[in-house]
């Protein structure tokens, strides 16, 4: 349990992370607001924090394996994994991994997408956290529990950098532990 003077701190740390967030207008089209990560990768003790923060909601529970979706989930998982010595998987598009995969269809607004991973990563009963840099429409992280858990994860949560809040992303997820570093409502 957090006490209040660590959710102070971690309150303090999130909104320098903010700080360091690009807010880029219009792009990838009218309309929409971006939220540009790189800027905050670039800082080294803002990055730091983001992953002594990450690591922080999950030092203490059993952790055997970090999924990182493709691509900037590939940025997050790897460290937060060596934080908690656990594995790291990556979760790739297809025709990226070269031994037998397994693989998960699922519908996006505008299409369907694929991810896969490799039939041998995971092991029955293995406790996973998925990361990726953002929770917006939850899709992703969605179709990335079903693939785990067809292979036998216990999803342990799943972490995320950035997560809007008006995409309602979370209630895909109701079922599991999500924890969101930095929140935005519009």
């Amino acid at each position: 349990m957090q006490t209040n003077t660590a959710r102070a701190k971690m309150e303090t740390s999130c909104e320098h992370l903010k700080k360091l967030i690009r807010e880029v207008p219009d792009f990838p089209k009218k309309g929409i607001l971006f939220y540009d990560i790189t800027t905050l990768l670039k800082d080294s003790a803002g990055l730091a924090t983001l992953i002594d923060a990450l690591a922080e909601h999950y030092i203490g529970k059993k952790v055997d394996l970090v999924l990182g979706m493709e691509a900037r989930g590939f940025i997050f998982a790897p460290a937060l994994a060596y934080r908690l010595n656990a594995g790291f998987v990556p979760v790739r598009k297809p025709g990226k991994l070269p031994a037998e995969t397994a693989k998960f269809d699922y519908a996006l607004e505008y299409g369907t997408n694929t991810l896969e991973v490799h039939k041998d990563a995971i092991k029955r009963g293995q406790k996973v956290i998925i990361i990726d840099d953002l929770l917006a429409t939850g899709g992703t992280a969605e179709a990335t529990t079903k693939l785990a858990t067809s292979l036998g994860a216990e999803i342990a949560g799943l972490g995320f950098v950035v997560e809007l809040d008006f995409l309602k992303g979370r209630e895909k997820l109701k079922q599991y532990d999500v924890f969101s570093l930095l929140r935005y409502d519009n």
